[in-house]
């Protein structure tokens, strides 16, 4: 039977709660995870436009070299379709079947009225185009050239360096 003296335990009495260190132990674990998480993640907007520029950084370059090729004026222009909800581009000069015509991500736009003439000479002027995306509008890459080196993306409109 138990008493009410100093020191005598109930057997009924059992520990209530979390202590303090087990509840440091699971703010640790979700502040780990939320880490984890939020740093594999990255910010698909930012990807998005980043692919698309980089994509018609090389889709310029190809109708450049075949203007060279096939001694053909080319210009790739923006095309703003009403019907369409997506801004789609075109190579005008090339033959069929020609290359692609919309961009990867259906929020990648580039200024309207966009043109840049890629052929036939081997040289041509300063080119760049802005490329930013519908979700995040202040995010705005260039694709460039400075008329002799290969089509590239910067953060800039002006040729930066090799």
């Amino acid at each position: 039977m138990p008493t009410s003296a100093a020191g005598s335990k109930r057997p009924s009495a059992l520990p209530q709660g979390f202590t303090l260190l087990e509840l440091l132990v699971v703010v640790a674990l979700i502040a780990v995870a939320t880490a984890g998480v939020s740093l594999s993640l990255r910010d698909s907007a930012q990807s998005a436009l980043q692919r698309d520029a980089e994509r018609l950084a090389v889709l310029l370059e190809t109708g450049r070299v075949q203007a060279r090729a096939n001694g053909l004026p080319v210009v790739w222009r923006t095309q703003d379709n009403s019907s369409k909800p997506l801004q789609s581009f075109v190579f005008e000069g090339l033959p069929p079947p020609g290359l692609p015509q919309n961009w990867l991500s259906e929020t990648t736009r580039a200024r309207a009225g966009s043109a840049i003439t890629l052929g036939p000479e081997p040289l041509i002027e300063p080119q760049a185009v802005a490329v930013s995306s519908a979700v995040a509008p202040t995010q705005t890459l260039w694709v460039v050239t400075d008329g002799l080196r290969p089509f590239k993306v910067q953060n800039t409109a002006v040729w930066v360096g090799p």
